[in-house]
């Protein structure tokens, strides 16, 4: 065990961007809703490539309360399958959204495992990196976010999936080294979010434990983030499809809060804002 709590916990670390203070301030988490510009995300590949139709769902979830839009156009699907995209095809299915999606008002991420996608996104007017490699793939990633000071989003990943390891050790040695990059780079500890990588190089069970176990990694004292929306290991506790999975993302996401998870990024807004307010509510009374 690193750490155990049973209430939601506090980030040690006070946030340095103002951006991220202000999504860290509110009395429930932060609500990230995925938009997905591919034609091969696991959940929802397709729906929103074209343009229009990812405008009006990012319409559609920041009026169902989504705090960040984290728009992302070359799927990691976390369960294998994804085809690598030139750097040429990941700008060309953003530019045409990009500028308008930033206008809306709303902070944007851009979900991107490609720094010179990220220095476009951010010249866009993106206010997030969120990096599925957690700094540990491309060396210029964490020197391109030192220099533009902007929050950081570091994400557990594994290359492949080793069911003997004890996934909360794994993960708390793989964030010791990410932040240790981030330090040599120059990013402020202030600037960064953890993501557990629910799904991503984990077998179901230990995406289970890890969001069972999530307060353990508390001893970082930096915010966490968690994704478990539509992903697998639902479907091994009750037989679903994808799009059948809210009633399970909504339980692993309050779950999460619970242990201390202060952004929930989740293709179903307005249904885990409902969620996470009311159940914040009834937390309160405690």
């Amino acid at each position: 065990m690193i750490a155990t709590t049973s209430r939601p916990v506090t980030a040690v670390t006070p946030a340095d961007h103002p951006l991220l203070r202000a999504l860290l301030s509110k009395p429930y988490p932060a609500v990230m809703g995925v938009l997905n510009v591919t034609p091969d995300s696991f959940s929802d590949g397709g729906q929103f490539l074209a343009p229009d139709r990812a405008l009006a769902q990012a319409r559609t979830m920041i009026a169902g309360g989504a705090d960040i839009i984290d728009v992302g156009a070359e799927s990691t699907r976390p369960y294998g399958g994804s085809q690598p995209i030139s750097l040429e095809e990941e700008l060309k299915r953003l530019r045409p959204i990009l500028t308008e999606l930033v206008s809306l008002g709303v902070p944007v991420s851009i979900d991107s495992m490609k720094p010179a996608v990220v220095a476009f996104a951010l010249e866009a007017g993106v206010a997030i990196a969120n990096d599925v490699w957690g700094l540990q793939g491309d060396p210029d990633m964490a020197t391109l976010l030192a220099a533009r000071n902007v929050p950081v989003i570091v994400m557990h990943n594994r290359d492949r999936v080793d069911p003997a390891l004890d996934i909360i050790k794994d993960i708390a040695a793989f964030f010791s080294r990410s932040i240790e990059i981030a330090a040599r780079a120059g990013i402020s500890p202030g600037n960064i979010v953890l993501d557990p990588g629910i799904g991503f190089g984990k077998t179901a069970e230990q995406s289970m434990t890890a969001l069972a176990r999530l307060g353990e990694l508390a001893v970082f004292g930096l915010p966490l983030l968690v994704g478990a929306s539509r992903k697998s290991f639902i479907n091994a506790v009750t037989p679903s499809e994808p799009y059948q999975r809210l009633g399970g993302s909504i339980a692993a996401h309050l779950v999460a809060a619970k242990g201390g998870a202060r952004i929930i990024r989740t293709h179903d807004v307005s249904e885990t804002v409902q969620a996470l307010r009311v159940a914040t509510a009834i937390w309160d009374k405690e």
